[in-house]
């Protein structure tokens, strides 16, 4: 009798755990068990504009975040590349505007932004990991490259600067607005990622971010120069 309840368990205990795996299965018209985190929905189902939508919305709600730094954790919960992507892209094209065509054809500039940026980011990143911060490295790459958009915004303002006859006085312009695109965007990286940092390392972690976003609004002031 023992055996045959160590069977009955056994079969029980099968059935129950196939049961389980056919309810996590795509089944029509059974609803979908939305187990250890993963998500209620199937996007393998749902038209491609809807995806798109969905991720530009997800894309927004950071930069505002961005802008704006109240939550520490809204760019750690769902991380992307998305954000970091379009704002690379963006500003490589932007700035590979800024040579004559006579002199370069602009592929320098554009293949340099995406290496200070990418290559970048990952050095800070690595660094961070070194000190014994708690965030994984593509949440670190994300903050990043999301927290470039106060110094893209400062890139679109000093070209539309250039657009008129330059003088002294636009020039310091054009100063005050890229430093004020290279605080914010210090400021708000050091808010989103300041808490992974072991209390005694913090300023070994800011001095990189520090220098990341100082080139790169380097870059935006001296670039921008026709």
């Amino acid at each position: 009798m023992a055996g045959s309840d160590d069977s009955m368990t056994k079969l029980d205990l099968y059935e129950t755990y196939d049961g389980a795996v056919e309810g996590d299965m795509n089944v029509p018209g059974r609803p979908k068990t939305q187990i250890l985190g993963e998500p209620g929905f199937n996007t393998l189902d749902e038209p491609i504009r809807v995806t798109v939508a969905r991720d530009l919305k997800a894309v927004g709600v950071k930069f505002k975040h961005v802008l704006y730094p109240t939550e520490k954790k809204s760019l750690l919960k769902e991380w992307d590349l998305w954000g970091p992507l379009l704002l690379c892209t963006f500003m490589a094209m932007m700035l590979q505007g800024s040579e004559s065509a006579d002199d370069n054809d602009g592929g320098p500039e554009f293949a340099e932004v995406f290496v200070i940026v990418w290559i970048g980011a990952m050095v800070v990143t690595v660094n961070s990991k070194l000190l014994g911060g708690n965030i994984s490295f593509f949440q670190s790459v994300c903050v990043l490259g999301y927290c470039l958009l106060p110094t893209t915004i400062a890139l679109i303002v000093c070209r539309l600067i250039l657009m008129t006859e330059q003088s002294y006085f636009l020039f310091t312009l054009r100063f005050f607005v890229t430093i004020i695109g290279f605080a914010w965007a210090t400021f708000a990286s050091v808010l989103f990622l300041g808490d992974s940092q072991p209390p005694g390392r913090k300023a070994l972690a800011v001095y990189p971010i520090f220098l990341f976003y100082f080139i790169i609004s380097w870059l935006v002031l001296s670039h921008t120069v026709e």
